[in-house]
């Protein structure tokens, strides 16, 4: 796994930690499948999200997912919590090609695919989410008079 730490080129854009995996031995068009589950999310989340994704290629974009966010903390002095996937794409790599023998004397190609998976985390500036208590009130009894109670009185007058 191949790793790049791209400082901030200037003062508006935030600090940015790249990591890629070249040549990993699945299809570019099921590694995406995964990677558009993570794009855009909080790091932290996004490695829970790969954690129990059922899909095979999510191992390898976890992997990619977990040295990124260790070239920002490492490299760059970023804390973990405020990192978020900014950038998360799948590149289609070289094609191993092989034969798969057949009947009578035939062959079958077989491809075997590769791809590049690239993703990046920048830090947020750590947003304080601070929630209104909200005022609930208990709820009280009516203060009308119920049909039974309407009843009652007109049988007694």
């Amino acid at each position: 796994m191949g790793n790049n730490a791209g400082a901030p080129a200037d003062a508006d854009t935030l600090p940015r930690a790249v990591a890629r995996a070249r040549y990993v031995r699945l299809t570019a068009m099921k590694a995406r499948r995964v990677v558009d589950l993570i794009r855009g999310r909080n790091a932290q989340e996004a490695l829970a999200v790969l954690q129990f994704a059922p899909q095979a290629a999510s191992e390898p974009v976890a992997k990619v997912l977990a040295s990124a966010m260790a070239n920002a903390e490492n490299n760059l002095s970023l804390d973990p919590d405020t990192l978020w996937v900014s950038s998360a794409y799948v590149d289609e790599g070289p094609t191993l090609k092989r034969f798969r023998p057949r009947a009578q004397g035939r062959a079958y190609r077989i491809r075997k695919r590769t791809s590049h998976i690239t993703i990046e985390v920048e830090a947020r500036k750590a947003e304080k989410k601070a929630r209104k208590a909200e005022k609930v009130e208990p709820r009280r009894k009516q203060q009308g008079t119920s049909s039974k109670d309407r009843a009652s009185q007109k049988g007694a007058q």
